[in-house]
């Protein structure tokens, strides 16, 4: 008994278990027990266990010797590799227990121990700090950084080649598991379903039963990501840059902070079931971690989808934490590694999904085909794209009511007045409760002699209630009851250059400022005189001012003289804008997406 409580004791001052113990507070082993030789005991009865008493005494001196050269780490106790990480929130969990893992190992750099520290920031916010441009929260100078998609790297100057892949995450649709019972009736889970869905120009197709919801681009991958494969879809399948415009506009009004926001709108009860964009390991986070009673249910689109891929960038300027930041990446990049990121959800760089990937968590493992994420420059141009769509609007309308719009449009014998009121009812529903839009109609001689245009509806935001009534609602009603001046003529020279002049100095940098005219093709027709066709292209050109535009967009309905077309072109390109020719009121309904799209260009 006493030889077997010797040996025990040996082992456990010896070897390990105290050593252990030490370790399971943090990522820094440098903490070594010190040897405590272990108490005389007497020899009790007989000489017997003397010898025996004098071999454990030898092993334990042994053992002892062995610990300090195996342990013996030159620096350990002293000054440290400090490697500071930064990772991908949804990512950062699994990151940290990879470091601890990692510091726990006892690893050294150069024959001194690293100390590890893993925080947790959004990719948005790294890749703006690294690049200089858009907003940050607090200081971000990683050792080693983690973002949840290299489509973070476009943006930043000089970015490290990645020295792996820690996880990937497919980008997938959303709904709730009631949601997505009552969609397949009405939705097959793909691009092309989300893309007619959230299409600002089809108002009554597929978005009358489905609400897309989008996370934000510029601060989320997964929403990128669904907007690249969305629109590479869309392209493929032979759609216009309206269409693309179309949906841009909607998703821009219809964007949720974070995942968490979106999940919250998924489970709630609506007349249009709510359909979101996320990755899938957020679905599994959500299921596994808040045990919803109505859990979200990851919808792979029938085209494939592109994956987000959490690149291990070694961004260390320091020589010792860049050779930690690369063993760090060699322990990530491990099988034990790859386990850990399975454990959390995450599939492995080639897409393979762990155990925990299964229906009952709102996923499935199989993996989905993929899309490859697009180039720097495509994922530039669909960003730069979504930061103008995002940009307020301003505008100003001036509806024509002179004599000829009361003629007929085209064949179907609606007037051109009616037929210009009707689509900018329609044009209306594209442009957000925010947007500050009003309206002029102009003859001429409306308000005494030489002054040919009247305010209608003043410019605000079509959200703001006049009269217990939105600006939205008060616009549409005018718009309806305007009616053609038999005997108007058309005073549109004077009434372009005040609106010009009224636009520029009310100009607001932070939205589109643009004047939208409606007429008949008939150009200017004053017999008063007023501006000439000369003098407006003059003044024009010398009020506009580039760092502060104002620019016109003509509608010119049923324009047939070349001079007439040739005079409104001249106006507005004198502005930086564009003149539209219709010739059927089919041909105007694109007119309103083909002027936002304006500003992708």
């Amino acid at each position: 008994m006493h030889l077997l409580r010797t040996v025990d004791i040996g082992e456990g001052t010896v070897g390990g278990r105290h050593r252990t113990d030490e370790l399971d507070g943090g990522f820094d082993p440098q903490h070594q027990p010190q040897y405590q030789p272990p108490p005389r005991r007497r020899a009790g009865r007989g000489t017997v266990l003397v010898p025996l008493a004098g071999a454990v005494a030898l092993a334990v001196l042994l053992g002892v010797a062995a610990y300090v050269v195996v342990n013996k780490s030159p620096g350990c106790a002293g000054e440290k590799v400090k490697l500071s990480v930064v990772a991908s929130p949804d990512i950062h969990p699994a990151v940290q227990k990879i470091a601890a893992r990692f510091g726990k190992s006892g690893r050294a750099v150069d024959g001194k121990c690293v100390a590890i520290t893993v925080k947790a920031a959004e990719s948005a916010d790294v890749a703006n700090a690294m690049a200089g441009t858009g907003p940050t929260r607090g200081k971000l100078d990683p050792d080693l950084w983690i973002p949840d998609s290299s489509l973070w790297l476009s943006g930043v100057k000089n970015a490290p080649e990645p020295a792996g892949s820690a996880a990937s995450s497919p980008v997938v649709l959303a709904a709730s598991r009631t949601g997505a019972d009552k969609l397949q009736s009405a939705f097959s889970p793909s691009w092309t379903g989300l893309m007619s869905a959230a299409n600002a120009a089809n108002p009554d197709g597929l978005a009358r039963k489905v609400r897309v919801l989008a996370l934000d681009p510029t601060q989320n991958a997964a929403g990128l990501g669904a907007l690249l494969a969305g629109a590479a879809v869309l392209k493929q399948g032979g759609g216009s840059e309206e269409t693309l415009v179309g949906v841009l506009r909607r998703l821009s009004e219809s964007t949720v902070s974070t995942p968490d926001s979106m999940f919250a709108t998924l489970t709630k009860a609506a007349a249009r079931i709510p359909v979101g964009v996320t990755s899938e390991q957020a679905v599994w986070s959500y299921n596994t971690t808040t045990t919803p009673s109505n859990p979200a249910v990851a919808l792979y689109p029938a085209e494939g989808t592109v994956s987000l891929d959490y690149p291990i960038l070694v961004t260390a300027k320091d020589a010792a934490a860049r050779k930690a930041a690369q063993a760090l990446a060699t322990e990530m990049t491990s099988p034990n590694g790859r386990k850990t990121v399975q454990d959390f959800g995450f599939r492995t760089p080639d897409g393979k999904g762990g155990g925990l990937l299964k229906p009952d968590n709102g996923v499935n493992a199989e993996k989905p085909d993929a899309i490859p994420l697009p180039d720097a420059a495509t994922v530039a141009r669909l960003s730069q794209a979504w930061h103008q769509i995002k940009l307020g609007t301003k505008m100003l309308a001036l509806i024509d009511i002179s004599g000829t719009m009361a003629l007929p449009a085209d064949k179907t014998g609606v007037t051109r007045m009616r037929a210009i009121t009707d689509i900018s009812i329609e044009g209306l529903k594209l442009f957000p409760d925010k947007a500050e839009i009003g309206i002029w109609a102009f003859s001429d001689n409306l308000r005494g002699e030489g002054v040919d245009w009247k305010p209608v509806v003043q410019i605000g935001p079509l959200a703001q209630q006049i009269n217990g009534v939105t600006r939205r609602d008060v616009i549409a009603q005018a718009l309806r009851q305007a009616k053609a001046i038999p005997t108007g003529n058309t005073g549109l020279n004077d009434t372009l250059w005040a609106a010009y002049q009224k636009m520029t100095k009310e100009y607001e940098p932070d939205k589109v400022n643009t004047i939208l005219l409606f007429t008949d093709g008939v150009g200017n027709d004053d017999p008063n005189g007023g501006i000439s066709n000369t003098d407006i292209l003059r003044k024009l050109k010398g009020a506009f001012d580039p760092k502060r535009p104002v620019s016109i967009l003509i509608i010119s309905f049923n324009t047939q003289k070349d001079e007439d077309r040739t005079q409104m072109t001249s106006i507005a390109k004198s502005t930086g804008g564009a003149a539209y020719f219709p010739q059927t009121v089919l041909e105007i309904r694109n007119i309103f997406l083909k002027g936002i799209a304006r500003r992708l260009q």
